[in-house]
């Protein structure tokens, strides 16, 4: 069904150059905590498990021929918990490969959440299961403005994720990036989440031109639509936030004030949510636009398929697209 509302590109306030660094930092901890948290009885997973669990569904076998390269990567977001998530999905199944639908329940709580506070980066762990590990999917964390310290941090914590420090533009991606990770037989897989509605559409389209000229599929995952339904759920966020906030940041008192005091962090997460409701595509307007990106070689090899599922019930819903290039199709 088509949205009540026509696509407008607004502008949010994160995203300008006279909103402070610091509360910047405080929005996008704010929307990782959207990505990585549960709530018992509302969620059965959090939003960031459910995008493991699609992409594992939809991509099927070829799930762990990719690469996954986050383009958008920001502070980390949601990517580091994807990650984790969907290599433990594959690692279940590999040890009961009778089981093909063996899922992860595991899900990121406020306590988890929170304990990402700053820490010191240390070297990857080596795993005690070298088959197992041989076989774990690879995600890279990149983004326009960088951001290392964040990154650091979160690879620290897994093997399987690393980063680029030098800016990588996602409408003309480092052809060493793509080269060395499709090593292998692998492929290249770009993930956008939470981030393709900040492009216009001559962005989207440069961008969309680079990925499928250099990859096999990307997709789209989104907290937001225009929908009346995503309005209400945005609104709820805000509200969600003054109640949680105690727990997610007792070790910061800086937030708690911004969020409280002066309540900044509520205010830009809300409004923003509404904007990026406004800017959201829907899966007819991001393939238009994919048909339209001028790419070369004959775009009718590439299959796009989309969805919506519930992440907080009863008005929070995951939109996403994935696009990848079918069986047989030539590289462009």
């Amino acid at each position: 069904m088509a949205p009540w509302i026509p696509r407008l590109h607004l502008f949010e306030i994160a995203d300008q150059s006279w909103f402070p660094a610091f509360l910047r930092a405080y929005v996008q901890t704010g929307l990782t905590h959207a990505w990585t948290t549960r709530v018992p009885l509302l969620q059965p997973c959090s939003p960031a498990t459910l995008v493991a669990n699609i992409l594992r569904r939809e991509l099927g076998a070829s799930v762990s021929s990719n690469t996954y390269i986050d383009f958008c990567a920001g502070a980390g977001g949601p990517t580091p918990y994807i990650e984790q998530a969907l290599n433990q999905q594959l690692d279940a199944t590999r040890s009961n490969p009778a089981d093909d639908t063996a899922t992860s329940s595991s899900a990121s709580t406020y306590a988890a959440a929170a304990s990402l506070s700053p820490t010191k980066a240390h070297a990857p762990a080596v795993s005690a299961r070298p088959s197992s590990e041989d076989a774990a999917v690879k995600f890279i964390l990149t983004d326009l403005h960088p951001h290392v310290e964040s990154w650091e941090k979160a690879a620290a914590k897994s093997p399987h994720l690393t980063y680029v420090s030098t800016p990588v533009d996602a409408a003309a991606a480092p052809a060493d990036l793509i080269e060395r990770n499709k090593t292998g037989g692998k492929g290249v897989f770009r993930l956008f989440n939470l981030a393709f509605h900040h492009f216009d559409d001559d962005l989207a389209r440069a961008i969309l031109k680079n990925t499928v000229s250099t990859g096999e599929g990307f997709g789209i995952f989104e907290l937001q639509s225009r929908t009346f339904s995503s309005f209400v759920s945005c609104i709820l966020f805000g509200l969600f936030i003054l109640l949680i906030a105690p727990f997610l940041y007792w070790w910061a008192p800086q937030i708690l004030f911004f969020v409280y005091i002066i309540p900044i962090v509520p205010f830009v997460l809300v409004f923003d949510g509404l904007v990026s409701s406004l800017r959201t595509r829907t899966p007819d307007e991001v393939e238009l636009l994919l048909r339209t990106c001028g790419a070369p070689g004959d775009l009718t090899g590439w299959e796009v398929k989309s969805g919506s599922e519930t992440f907080l019930w009863p008005c929070g819903f995951l939109t996403w697209v994935i696009c990848t290039k079918k069986a047989g199709s030539e590289s462009t």
